[in-house]
């Protein structure tokens, strides 16, 4: 086990944190629906690009583990070819980043207008629309495959304590140039000093990574 696998979570003093819990909520149903008028023209843009690109779907639903195991669908721009689930398999043994999450730099299953829409998050934008219905927050530890919480330990299971988000301290700081357990480290870190101070400090580090990306791909 791990140095860093030492320190484990409150969950007690989480869920008794009730006033930022509230407050952020609503901000997220705020800003979500903002966001979701105001970005709605590169929102068609987008999804114009993707559909000439290949003339496949739009979108692409995939079921996520959120707060306290509770899986739900995950909205996205679709940024692979359709069948890149399938191709899957066969590049297992080329991923990139250690423990149960796949990550692969130069993955062949990604589209053109894939390519763009990940290094700049714009993949992400459809999100919106989980956070107003309760699945995500804004900010928040990403939320994992099914297939890669079955791999988790205690220590790895604290990130389901809280709602995962659109966006969080992995992703706005050092994104894929960490491997598993450092992202783990960051989201526990997150939790731990969460605050909405905190989340909008995230929030922006987050907006200008989409002007200036960081290791995403």
């Amino acid at each position: 086990m791990l140095e860093s696998k030492v320190v484990l979570l409150n969950r007690d003093k989480i869920k008794s944190r009730f006033i930022y819990h509230g407050i952020k909520r609503i901000f997220d149903i705020v800003a979500a629906t903002c966001g979701i008028v105001l970005l709605s023209p590169l929102m068609i843009i987008i999804a114009v690009l993707i559909k000439t690109e290949d003339h496949g779907p739009i979108f692409y639903k995939q079921v996520r583990v959120g707060k306290n195991g509770k899986t739900f669908k995950m909205y996205k721009f679709r940024s692979m070819f359709v069948n890149a689930d399938k191709m899957l398999a066969k590049l297992k043994e080329q991923n990139d980043v250690e423990g149960p999450m796949f990550k692969m730099k130069d993955d062949p299953r990604i589209t053109k207008i894939g390519h763009f829409i990940r290094k700049h998050s714009l993949d992400e934008l459809p999100q919106f629309f989980n956070v107003i219905k309760g699945d995500m927050s804004l900010v928040g530890p990403r939320p994992p495959l099914p297939s890669e919480v079955t791999e988790y330990n205690d220590y790895d299971k604290q990130r389901l304590y809280v709602t995962p988000g659109c966006t969080g301290l992995w992703q706005a700081t050092e994104r894929n140039g960490v491997g598993f357990n450092e992202m783990v480290k960051l989201d526990l870190e997150y939790i731990q000093r969460a605050s909405l101070s905190y989340d909008f400090w995230i929030i922006w580090k987050t907006i200008l990574i989409v002007f200036k990306p960081n290791s995403s791909y």
